[in-house]
């Protein structure tokens, strides 16, 4: 049974940010899929605050047609400053409310979107402190069509990584050319993406 505090919904008091989203291309047919659909970098730790706007964003990345709403995100609690179960989200078109699980199990830095109808998006989460470039690296990483990284590699990397982070570009080949280069250009986080 639901206490009072868990059937509350919470509502946003600022409107929805743009969030910093990198979503992976549509796969061609056939393809293997990856473990990942993308990267988020939130501004703050504050589901209230940063959560309306990702929803609103991932709901206008799907068919222009398709109307089914996003109704449920899974998250790490360790992740997040608060816990709220529900979150109302004010969008163009229609106000609905969100259902937030949330789970320690979950791998770090993992958010699992949800639709009506069972699709779903995995997406990487990156820490609001990560500096500019690591974490521009990380989107852009977590979203490439060639990526076989999961979450916890990908935050392992950051943090271990030392100077400027640089994804290769879709078509340059996914190694470094000197080992002069190899740290600079990202070594820790395209070593990663070599080995798979």
């Amino acid at each position: 049974m639901w206490t009072t505090a868990e059937r509350a919904t919470t509502i946003s008091l600022s409107p929805p940010s743009t969030p910093r989203l990198h979503l992976r291309p549509p796969l061609p047919t056939g393809a293997p899929g990856t473990p990942l659909d993308g990267g988020w970098w939130p501004r703050t730790a504050d589901p209230v605050a940063e959560l309306p706007g990702l929803i609103l964003a991932l709901q206008g990345h799907g068919p222009a047609d398709d109307h089914r709403p996003i109704t449920h995100i899974m998250l790490r609690g360790a992740d997040w400053d608060s816990r709220p179960r529900r979150l109302r989200v004010d969008g163009p078109a229609d106000t609905r409310v969100v259902r937030l699980s949330w789970f320690d199990s979950l791998p770090a830095g993992l958010l699992t979107a949800i639709w009506a109808d069972g699709r779903r998006r995995d997406l990487l989460t990156v820490p609001a402190a990560t500096g500019h470039a690591a974490a521009r690296a990380a989107l852009e990483l977590a979203a490439h069509p060639a990526n076989r990284l999961r979450t916890p590699e990908l935050l392992a990397a950051l943090t271990t990584s030392t100077g400027s982070l640089r994804p290769a570009a879709p078509e340059e080949p996914l190694q470094s050319t000197s080992e002069g280069t190899w740290e600079s250009e990202g070594g820790q986080l395209l070593e990663h993406l070599e080995a798979r």
